[in-house]
């Protein structure tokens, strides 16, 4: 896959719930965009140089889409653009989830927070596995992408207030519903990845995690983005892993949270 800069358009930008925006962009990085990879938007305010990172949600021929939240300036920049208007973007970036692992197998996919849309083409693409189940992590009522979830496969949702489905975390989900798998892939906050690597290893269960970290450069030159690592780094030559470059997907095992 080549990673390219371009210049794309806009196509549609929605509010999804309070501070989450849905935004479709037309761009030929869609054509080689994979699941769990993410682009680098850039800020028309020269005083913000560095691209802000977002996951990619889902992809069509010449077309992406991104959700994210508004979490500072350049993203809230990010919010109040329409369609036709023009967007610097670079990708695809990082590493996505290893689809081949789940052929013929049982299969959760596991959301949290902001981490949740990137989960959605990962469902879509995800076509032989024995067995899909999608688990998705909310705060609360706003519950974005939700319908879309849906249309995709079984649905299993944790609410932190308990405003619907499990009340509590995605593993409270998973012990309540009695759900069981023999490979996991997950995005979301680090205290979630923490517990389902944790809890793959008492189940024997193979994860694939993403982790998500604020980035600069996003192609993996800068080291502003590094996790420890089991292994030692070829570039730096100590235990890191530069997520942008070297993820933002990795076996669990590899890194330590």
């Amino acid at each position: 896959m080549t990673k390219r800069k371009e210049t794309a358009g806009v196509l549609s930008q929605e509010p999804l719930a309070p501070g989450i925006y849905s935004m479709w962009i037309r761009t030929e990085i869609a054509r080689d965009a994979a699941p769990g990879q993410f682009i680098s938007v850039y800020s028309k305010d020269g005083s913000r140089l560095l691209p802000r990172p977002i996951s990619i949600c889902e992809t069509g021929e010449d077309r992406l889409r991104i959700v994210y939240r508004i979490a500072g300036k350049g993203t809230r920049e990010f919010s109040a653009y329409r369609a036709g208007d023009p967007i610097e973007i670079l990708g695809p970036l990082g590493n996505g989830f290893p689809l081949q692992e789940t052929e013929g197998k049982r299969v959760f996919l596991i959301g949290g927070g902001i981490g949740v849309p990137p989960m959605l083409e990962t469902a879509k693409r995800i076509t032989g596995a024995k067995e899909l189940t999608m688990i998705m992590g909310y705060r609360n009522s706003h519950m974005f992408l939700k319908e879309e979830f849906e249309a995709a496969g079984r649905l299993v949702i944790a609410t932190e207030d308990g405003s619907f489905g499990t009340k509590g975390n995605v593993l409270d989900a998973v012990r309540e519903n009695g759900l069981e798998a023999d490979v996991l892939f997950a995005c979301g906050p680090a205290p979630m990845l923490k517990a389902l690597k944790a809890y793959a290893a008492e189940t024997g269960m193979e994860a694939w995690i993403s982790l998500e970290e604020k980035m600069a450069c996003g192609i993996g030159a800068c080291l502003a983005c590094v996790c420890q690592s089991k292994e030692v780094d070829s570039h730096s030559h100590v235990h890191n892993k530069r997520i942008c470059k070297d993820g933002p997907v990795f076996r669990a095992e590899e890194v330590e949270l």
